[in-house]
């Protein structure tokens, strides 16, 4: 009892400057906790079967981490398909999530600094699976200097992702380790699989029209593993973006490029790119995924299938296929 009453003071403290919603379902969920005690492993954040439960911070890791996990663990997002994950706003569902988890994986590099206060105060093992990959800084605006997250847009980094995962499943669940390793091994050669149509695939876009113009510069690591030119509106996701300077200067490089198509990503909207479109004849080619999977009927329902779509509307819409 006074073990899990010290961790509450510590959730509770790491709460101070949420949403006063978010602190106090915190408190609630303590309390509860301290009354009934600390979940049994594999009681956690679903359905309360057998299976260990590993929690992701958004729906493109746990579509990876189900692929390595296969049918010995419970894979699980805390946001939903759509969601913008940049910054997302924990909920008490949430918090009670994160505190029966068995394991949480998130992407680091800042991605997901509203989830951290989480990780650190509540006694659950955790994950970051960006570990180990050569991290691309971003160049402008206020966060020039800092990591570019969106490091799983190369399939590549996110074989790096799958070693990461197969050793935290295999510290998880140690007995079910040669699966993970198998999972992981089968599940990486797909990886490459889809990274190596997605670079013949954009190769044969031309030199004079390889510029990926964006709304956000989430498109860096892909951007590099096709050798394609990276032009955004906007650095990062935030509450405030698309400012006047930002529209005209997308303007004048589509204008001097004559770029035939720019793209807008799922999670934001696309208005300040159809300004863009309307001042240059330029074509809107289409909205690509990022940050988040579509429903399981939607265009992309895995990883995979991001990657393949990605590459497949920018292909289109650079080489003037699509029209």
């Amino acid at each position: 009892m006074p073990n899990i009453l010290f961790r509450c003071a510590k959730v509770v403290r790491r709460t101070r400057g949420l949403r006063a919603a978010v602190a106090a379902a915190a408190v609630v969920l303590c309390l509860s906790l301290a009354a009934c005690g600390t979940p049994a492993a594999g009681q956690g954040a679903g359905s309360g079967g057998d299976k260990p439960v590993v929690l992701t911070t958004f729906t493109v890791l746990a579509d990876v981490a189900q692929n390595v996990a296969g049918d010995k663990l419970q894979v699980e997002s805390i946001t939903k398909a759509g969601a913008e994950i940049h910054g997302y706003e924990p909920t008490p569902g949430d918090i009670r999530k994160a505190s029966k988890a068995d394991l949480i994986l998130d992407n680091g590099l800042n991605l997901e600094a509203w989830f951290a206060q989480f990780v650190e105060g509540l006694d659950v093992p955790h994950a970051v699976v960006s570990e180990g990959v050569e991290v691309m800084s971003i160049s402008e605006d206020s966060y020039q200097g800092k990591p570019n997250p969106h490091a799983w847009m190369s399939p590549v980094n996110v074989q790096i992702y799958v070693d990461n995962m197969v050793k935290a499943f295999s510290k998880l669940d140690p007995a079910n380790a040669a699966v993970f390793e198998a999972n992981g091994t089968a599940y990486k050669a797909k990886l490459q699989s889809v990274k190596d149509e997605m670079v013949q695939k954009l190769a044969t876009v031309p030199e004079a029209q390889r510029a990926l113009v964006t709304c956000e510069g989430a498109f860096s690591y892909l951007a590099r593993d096709a050798g394609l030119r990276e032009v955004y509106i906007w650095a990062v996701n935030a509450e405030q973006q698309a400012t006047p300077q930002q529209i005209t200067k997308a303007i004048e490089f589509v204008k001097a490029n004559k770029v035939p198509a720019v793209f807008c990503e799922s999670t934001v909207s696309d208005a300040p790119m159809r300004q863009v479109v309307g001042a240059t004849g330029s074509t809107f080619g289409g909205v690509l995924y990022v940050d988040s999977l579509s429903e399981a009927d939607g265009p992309v329902p895995t990883y995979l299938d991001l990657i393949r779509h990605d590459s497949k509307l920018i292909t289109e819409g650079l080489t003037g296929a699509a029209s």
